[in-house]
């Protein structure tokens, strides 16, 4: 009896007792999961029977939901008692009926009865964002880069914003690209080290500044020459090392970059400056003040907080008021270098736009934080400690996944009208031209890992996924923005399509787009809104897939579960039958020998893409220019150089943006691997 209470109360606070994997087999939860799932969500689950009542009596005496969300033009759909009254507090001034006619945005529902008087938050979302408006009825191609990883001889030893800029007018005025997308460039840690993954930030609010172009801060040209000549003392070493293809140093980097950017902040600003910088910290208002005061206190204490003082824990204890009164100077200039990285997160999205590209940047939006860092600091109230997101096992990753990221607290998000969700969006939407949300399925249910468990003893906790949805599409309408969703993996059909219906576009990858009988679906059978490719950041570059590479690689990682022979053998398979596909479809020259000559491959793969629906297709920097080697093993920390692979040819020199842009050869190169895409408007069909 109590276990199947304790699945009740598991069930009634959207937790799954079981789930079906990634072959389709059905998976029962374990007690010792549910238990400790339920505790971090605040429920003593020690007794299941009394706790379930409570739950249940606690439900019962509310009159409103913990929020409520409805479609624009919709009326809020509400279950109260007879006689209660209730309006809608558009802001402080203006109160308004319960009706279909309500304004988009977040809004508080209010009702009375009895002498009880409840509000909660409500959220009045776009049924569907127009897509086509933004697209229009053309294919569009881009890029695909881990911005970190493309040096130029002007930048400090790792890819930068200017770097961007310069990527994306290139690739617009010479190759009719229509979008750049890059890696999250979510914040990192003030002090070193500094996290190498950029899908795990201190802040997805707030950017790094190791992508700041030093150079192009406009103090830096009214320094005196000998303080410009310091500086670039300190660029040299860094500029040397980016032309080798050794391993990316960002602790080097970032030393380098700190000392200069506090030069520059004590350099005086024009009048127009100042107003600038003035307009942009009441924007941000207190947020950037919290999120400056956890760079100031990590700098002296480390970036994971909850190894400070106990009394500087809490974001609203007295004392942390206290201590950014001290730290004011240093404060102002974590406030400060946000503003520098806004202007030049402007500039890149600019020179996009200016170039021609209908939709410019397409940044990328991470699933979580660290677990100490500033966002975990600055909503500690709407996270959930104790357990990590990750992902079960599947196909590529077969001992499944811990992110160590602390998931958002489904209740306590809702109750706060997803504002702190939708603060992390506006800013990555805030310069763009659309985002891709990293693991969109996660909007409708995520991966919970119990702290000290492995990754294959968590299970799934739902969210309700109108008020996810909604708020990412609120977001993106009130910004402008397209959304990506990249819905690989193990997701529910449903899913996709609701995704699909509200006017979000999927991830479609090449390698993963097969039959049930494993052999690959043919190019119009594709779905239209979609970003297409051949791989992801997660999976090897094209050169490397072929050869399986990766097989040994995972074999050497003790990543595999079954035989290493077994695994190259079933990568050969499947890539003989992507190459026959496409010598049927006349992309490919049968007797092409995909390990000898990836080049001819990579664009027939290509060419197969442009035979697809798809309204985007993205092409990966690696494959263009040839890169062998993986960005990152998933499944690994320290065991492999995760994202720190600088970009290389195939015969492993570097390639540095100056050479792809000016080098004639590398430019051919550049315009085969792309030739069929380079007339892509003609190619869309349906």
């Amino acid at each position: 009896m109590s276990d199947a209470q304790l699945a009740r109360l598991a069930e009634e606070h959207a937790v799954a007792t079981e789930y079906r994997d990634w072959r389709g087999r059905r998976v029962r939860v374990g007690a010792d999961t549910l238990r400790h799932i339920l505790a971090s969500l605040g429920e003593d689950a020690s007794d299941p029977g009394a706790a379930l009542r409570e739950h249940r009596e606690r439900a019962a005496r509310r009159l409103l939901p913990r929020d409520v969300v409805t479609r624009w033009g919709r009326a809020p759909r509400l279950r109260l008692p007879a006689g209660a009254e209730t309006w809608v507090e558009l802001d402080r001034e203006r109160r308004v009926a319960a009706g279909p006619d309500l304004p988009l945005g977040v809004h508080q529902l209010h009702v009375e009865h009895g002498g009880a008087h409840e509000r909660c938050p409500l959220l009045v979302v776009p049924d569907r964002l127009e897509t086509a408006t933004t697209l229009g009825e053309d294919r569009h191609w881009g890029l695909m880069l881990q911005l970190y990883s493309l040096r130029s001889r002007a930048s400090w030893g790792i890819g930068d914003l200017r770097d961007l800029a310069e990527l994306a007018d290139w690739s617009a005025r010479d190759l009719g690209a229509g979008f750049a997308a890059i890696n999250p460039v979510h914040a990192t840690e003030p002090v070193a080290p500094i996290e190498p993954s950029p899908y795990l930030p201190v802040s997805r609010r707030y950017a790094s500044p190791l992508y700041i172009r030093i150079e192009d801060i406009p103090e830096y040209a009214r320094l005196e020459p000998t303080r410009r000549e310091q500086i670039q003392r300190m660029a040299r070493p860094l500029r040397e090392q980016g032309r080798t293809a050794d391993l990316l140093d960002r602790d080097a980097a970032w030393r380098a970059k700190r000392a200069a950017l506090a030069m520059l902040f004590d350099a005086p600003r024009t009048p127009e400056r100042q107003a600038a910088y003035q307009a942009f910290l009441e924007r941000e208002n207190a947020a950037l003040v919290e999120f400056a005061t956890w760079s100031a206190i990590a700098e002296e204490y480390g970036a994971d907080y909850r190894t400070w003082p106990a009394q500087l824990r809490d974001v609203s204890a007295d004392a942390v008021g206290a201590e950014a009164l001290r730290r004011w100077p240093e404060i102002e200039f974590h406030r400060w270098l946000q503003w520098i990285l806004d202007e030049q997160i402007a500039s890149a999205q600019a020179a996009a736009r200016a170039a021609g590209m209908p939709l410019g940047i397409l940044h990328d939006v991470a699933v979580g934080v660290q677990p100490g860092g500033a966002e975990a600091w600055m909503y500690r109230d709407v996270l959930v400690p104790g357990v990590s997101v990750g992902a079960p096992p599947d196909e590529f990753n077969q001992q499944g996944q811990d992110w160590t990221q602390p998931p958002w607290h489904p209740v306590r998000l809702a109750e706060h009208g997803y504002g702190p969700f939708r603060q992390v969006l506006r800013q990555a939407m805030r310069h763009a031209g659309g985002i891709r949300a990293d693991h969109v399925a996660g909007l409708f249910r995520l991966w919970w890992v119990p702290e000290g468990a492995s990754p294959d003893q968590g299970t799934y906790v739902r969210y309700d996924h109108e008020g996810m949805v909604g708020a990412l599409a609120l977001t993106a309408r009130e910004t402008g923005s397209i959304v990506v969703g990249e819905d690989l993996g193990t997701v529910e059909p449903w899913v996709r399509d609701h995704l699909a219906e509200r006017g979000i576009l999927g991830t479609s990858v090449l390698w993963f787009e097969r039959k049930e009988d494993g052999s690959p679906r043919r190019p119009e059978e594709w779905r239209r809104d979609c970003l297409a490719t051949v791989a992801t950041h997660d999976l090897p570059p094209v050169a490397s897939y072929l050869s399986s590479e990766h097989i040994e690689l995972r074999d050497r990682l003790g990543l595999l579960r079954r035989p290493a022979h077994e695994e190259r053998a079933a990568a050969e398979s499947l890539v003989r039958s992507w190459c026959a596909m496409l010598a049927e479809l006349g992309e490919l020259d049968p007797e092409t020998d995909p390990v000898s000559e990836p080049a001819t491959v990579v664009r027939a793969l290509h060419g197969y893409l442009a035979r697809t629906p798809a309204r985007m297709v993205g092409v990966a920097l690696t494959d263009v220019v040839g890169d062998r080697r993986m960005q990152n093993q998933p499944g690994t920390t320290d065991q492999y150089p995760n994202w720190r692979i600088p970009l290389t040819n195939a015969e492993g020199e570097p390639v540095l943006l100056d050479e792809l842009i000016a080098d004639p050869f590398l430019t051919t190169s550049v315009r085969r691997a792309l030739r069929p895409l380079l007339n892509h408007s003609s190619a869309v069909e349906g």
